[in-house]
């Protein structure tokens, strides 16, 4: 394709061929449908904000791909390719052009996933299995309005560091182990296990004549503060509304979760409890300062086509014995019977081992996606991953900004580095991957981002 020409102007700069479109759909369930987070059962019983299905629609002459962000704990592979269908069919932009991510939030509803835990959290309710059964429409419709409103637009870019909004939720120990959210100002607390991702990411796109259409923001933490059984798309809905009163209410911010497997917001030096919507409106409110002062740093991408590329990677699943099964089927069973439960991490080994053994010895096989435009690229992750191979990626990227979507494409749950495995907890007891699914994504990711670079 040939280079295209582009104007530069005061502000941000573009090529005169890129044409962007946006849109949100709401996606808020019913009243009493579950909601997503926790090892148990909890119905919605108000709505504090609305949750969304955001679309960016981008095209270069003939070329169409669209950025989708959902307020949605996960997406399950399932509800991506009929999304995506749909999408195909209304559109034309192919299904393997599409993006489709979740923020993470814990205040949305169940998604049934075929997993062994969809009984347990009331993802097989009736409520649970007609959102579910629904969602597919709802993030089509997203893709569809902001296909319609496709028209010349520029885009710009630009990077700032937030060190002091998420902290590494896994801690050294003095006797060694490595612990996983421990009580504040622990005693027995030696370091963090591991680092964080401070990148604030931002992407803007407006028109030639500065109207603001959208934002794409990307950062790693996990979104679970508010809690409770109020539906809420938790900081990132804080985020956007805050973006909006600054930009003006026709500006769509689309927050994408980077690599936070191991990444929360609870600063166990701090005392306070860090709980509920006021937490959400702190976090929401410094995150989108860190925003704002990228402002008059925004950059002009010089856009020159629209490259897309994506690879399904086998993960070998992670193993288990007949023994593990045999105790997996004995902790699901005592759950269901009145009396004590089993221990919390006792339920999350045995629904991961119920979910590998029905996988018969087959390996997973996710997606890995990347998205460029001049010199942005988007990168597709299936899952939660440790911000360890998320800062390993962006390292060997070839991009000046890589913006890492975790929770794309479908999710096969907790994915963490190799290093962590033998340290063992929660997440690591909880990945349905073997040591090393990691490593393969972040392999199969540089080599496409390396692959459309060219």
């Amino acid at each position: 394709m040939r280079t295209l020409a582009f104007l530069l102007l005061a502000t941000p700069a573009i090529a005169a061929d890129l044409r962007v479109g946006a849109a949100a759909t709401v996606i808020t369930p019913p009243e009493g449908t579950p909601l997503a987070g926790y090892y148990s059962q909890r119905g919605s019983k108000t709505v504090l904000d609305d949750l969304h299905s955001k679309a960016i629609v981008l095209a270069v002459g003939d070329t169409k791909a669209a950025l989708v962000v959902c307020d949605l704990i996960s997406l399950p592979r399932h509800v991506v390719t009929e999304a995506r269908r749909q999408i195909q069919e209304a559109t034309g932009i192919p299904g393997g052009h599409v993006m489709i991510s979740a923020t993470h939030t814990h205040t949305g509803p169940v998604l049934n996933r075929d997993s062994s835990l969809d009984e347990l959290v009331g993802a097989t309710s009736d409520l649970g299995r007609r959102y579910t059964e629904k969602l597919p429409d709802l993030i089509a419709k997203s893709v569809i309005d902001a296909n319609k409103k496709l028209d010349p637009a520029r885009m710009s870019a630009a990077l700032r560091r937030e060190e002091g909004l998420s902290f590494n939720r896994r801690f050294v120990m003095k006797d060694g182990s490595v612990s996983w959210n421990p009580a504040k100002r622990n005693p027995d607390i030696v370091r963090p296990a591991g680092p964080i991702d401070p990148d604030v990411g931002v992407v803007y796109f407006d028109t030639p004549k500065n109207a603001p259409v959208a934002t794409y923001v990307n950062f790693a933490m996990h979104p679970d503060t508010v809690g409770g059984q109020g539906v809420s798309a938790d900081y990132p809905g804080v985020l956007a509304r805050l973006l909006a009163d600054y930009r003006g209410p026709d500006m769509l911010t689309v927050f994408a979760n980077g690599c936070c497997g191991n990444i929360n917001h609870r600063d166990v030096s701090w005392l306070d409890p860090q709980k509920g919507p006021g937490e959400a409106h702190r976090i929401g409110t410094v995150l989108a300062a860190a925003v704002l002062r990228t402002t008059p740093h925004l950059k002009p991408v010089a856009v020159d086509s629209l490259r897309i590329k994506s690879e399904i990677v086998k993960l070998p699943p992670a193993p288990h014995t007949e023994a593990d099964l045999a105790a997996a089927r004995d902790v699901v069973k005592k759950l269901k019977e009145p009396g004590p439960k089993p221990k919390f991490l006792d339920q999350v080994r045995a629904f991961r081992v119920l979910d590998v053994a029905a996988r018969d010895g087959k390996p997973w096989e996710v997606e890995v996606q990347v998205i460029a435009l001049g010199d942005v690229a988007w990168v597709s992750l299936p899952g939660e991953i440790f911000t360890e191979l998320g800062l390993a990626l962006k390292k060997a990227s070839p991009f000046a900004h890589t913006l890492i979507a975790e929770l794309a494409n479908g999710s096969i749950g907790y994915i963490p580095n190799k290093p962590a495995y033998p340290q063992g907890n929660y997440e690591v007891v909880s990945a349905r991957g073997a040591a090393g699914s990691g490593e393969l994504l972040v392999e199969a990711a540089g080599r496409l981002l390396n692959e459309v670079r060219k």
